[in-house]
């Protein structure tokens, strides 16, 4: 009898967490603050329009590029636009520890340390993945930078043995356990306050969210999984925005993530301290994106630009131009057309203003070969 009411109390438990949309499982590990008061500022109704001509919008292509197993370096690079040229820098590990699916990598952050940190969601699971951290300093001491497909082997064993490269390579990175990423694009770094965060934005469809209360997930750098996370309502007098999907940190601190509800880009920006989450709809509307998804967002501390990425297509403006009611003009954007056709996921910069391009089909990470 007392085994039952057990079990009954945990399913009426398990039943609750589904209807509030709570994670499963860590919600017991996971500290969550309640924002009582709304997250979203009011704004005047007036936006101006921005007319980014030099901005062009790239459809999503009906099949991606595939990396070829047999290269030793790809290239990513533009062939209209502002010229950049990405250079394959790791290829990243196939398969995961113990013979994981990782599956898609989602989402990339490099932290001021020297740390490079991944998400990846599984394909066969939904809204759930993890985080795995590697030592770039230690990867480019054991030669993986001047031969980028050691790391893809790190986790294949030969003849029923890892060699001794293997196991220093393993060594070199850190994996973390399973929670509740949502769909996984948003990691992103403080550049002031050096801590990670992602948004939790569960989907039950794609693009679909569960719910209109927005979630902000602290990362743990040492366990790699969500220590606190705050819960809030995008919403003020009639709008209401069910959370975001990219995230990136200026140098100040400053958060921001864009969105396209239809009509042209909308990029918010605010402040997530410990407890608290406050975002303004900046006043100025993008009458282009670059492409049909919203991939990443991205910041290069170099030269304070904010970066949008979509599939093939990356645009950027000054972050200073989002001040008060906006003065971006034309002027104010550079826009690069990429090929060949691959699944961009990511976008993080390093102190030096040299892009990271974290790339699916299959995984890699692409470094600019100048400041981008």
């Amino acid at each position: 009898m007392e085994v039952l009411k057990r079990v009954m109390i945990g399913l009426v438990s398990l039943l609750a967490c589904l209807a509030l949309g709570q994670p499963v499982g860590a919600a017991a590990s996971v500290k969550v603050y309640h924002q009582r008061s709304s997250a979203l500022t009011y704004h005047r109704s007036w936006m101006r329009k921005v007319h980014d001509t030099k901005v062009r919008y790239v459809k999503v292509p009906k099949s991606y590029a595939h990396m070829k197993t047999k290269s030793k370096v790809n290239t990513v690079k533009s062939i209209a636009g502002t010229k950049v040229t990405f250079k394959t820098r790791l290829f990243l590990p196939l398969p995961g520890k113990n013979g994981q699916r990782w599956g898609n990598p989602q989402s990339i952050a490099v932290s001021k340390s020297g740390y490079m940190y991944v998400v990846y969601c599984p394909t066969n699971v939904k809204n759930r993945g993890r985080i795995v951290r590697f030592n770039m300093k230690r990867l480019e001491q054991l030669g993986v930078y001047r031969n980028p497909k050691l790391l893809k082997s790190t986790y294949v064993k030969h003849a029923g043995k890892y060699s001794a490269t293997q196991k220093n390579l393993q060594k070199a990175i850190k994996v973390g356990g399973m929670f509740d990423t949502g769909h996984g694009q948003s990691l992103a770094y403080n550049l002031k306050s050096h801590a990670l965060y992602m948004w939790r934005d569960n989907e039950k469809a794609a693009r679909v969210p569960t719910t209109k209360t927005g979630y902000i997930q602290h990362i743990s750098t040492s366990s790699l999984k969500p220590d606190r996370a705050i819960s809030f309502h995008l919403s003020t007098r009639g709008m209401s925005v069910p959370g975001g999907h990219t995230l990136a940190f200026d140098k100040h601190g400053n958060a921001y993530f864009w969105s396209n509800p239809g009509f042209g880009g909308y990029v918010y920006k605010g402040k997530i301290s410990a407890h608290h989450v406050k975002f303004r709809l900046t006043s100025q509307i993008l009458s282009k994106i670059p492409g049909t998804r919203i991939q990443s967002m991205g910041y290069n501390a170099k030269n304070g630009r904010l970066y949008l990425v979509s599939d093939d297509s990356i645009a950027s403006f000054p972050a200073k131009r989002l001040k008060g009611r906006g003065s971006l003009t034309n002027g104010s954007f550079k826009w690069s057309g990429l090929s060949p056709k691959r699944e961009m996921e990511g976008l993080t910069f390093d102190a030096s203003g040299h892009g990271y391009l974290l790339c699916n089909h299959n995984p890699e990470v692409l470094m600019s070969t100048h400041a981008y």
